[in-house]
């Protein structure tokens, strides 16, 4: 794995915990939006539960699975910036951390730093090179 590949890693997962907390918003939705069929006609035997109660238990097994993934980016998080801190480069570690812990764009990084996109992009290739990837 490239030191790249590495520090993208909290980005990959921090989109995969937006569009679960997304999916779960609109099951939460869809959720609220059925209403019971009060009828006459008797209910089928082997039927057990209710639509409703099947429709919360696989939002909350949802909701648990976004809250794992919460705590992987956490350890994530945390791992890439013991790593980043290891890099001798004061400014290589700032850029490193806006890029890949805060996700900034390249250009809101060159205005934050003041410095042009170009120097951004080869100072980001410098810092690669001082990032040690764990094993």
């Amino acid at each position: 794995m490239t030191a790249k590949e590495y520090l993208l890693q909290a980005h990959y997962l921090d989109e995969r915990i937006t569009s679960k907390t997304q999916q779960i918003a609109s099951l939460n939705e869809l959720a609220t939006r059925c209403t019971s069929t009060i009828s006459d006609m008797p209910k089928s035997p082997n039927r057990g539960g209710s639509r409703m109660e099947d429709c919360i238990i696989k939002i909350i097994d949802l909701e648990d699975k976004l809250k794992e993934d919460i705590e992987k980016l956490i350890n994530l998080k945390q791992e890439i910036m013991e790593v980043i801190r290891a890099v001798p480069n004061i400014e290589y570690q700032t850029l490193l951390e806006k890029r890949y812990l805060c996700f900034n764009t390249w250009e809101q990084i060159s205005v934050d730093m003041n410095y042009s996109i170009q120097h951004i992009h080869r100072m980001h290739s410098s810092a690669l090179k001082e990032i040690v990837v764990p094993s």
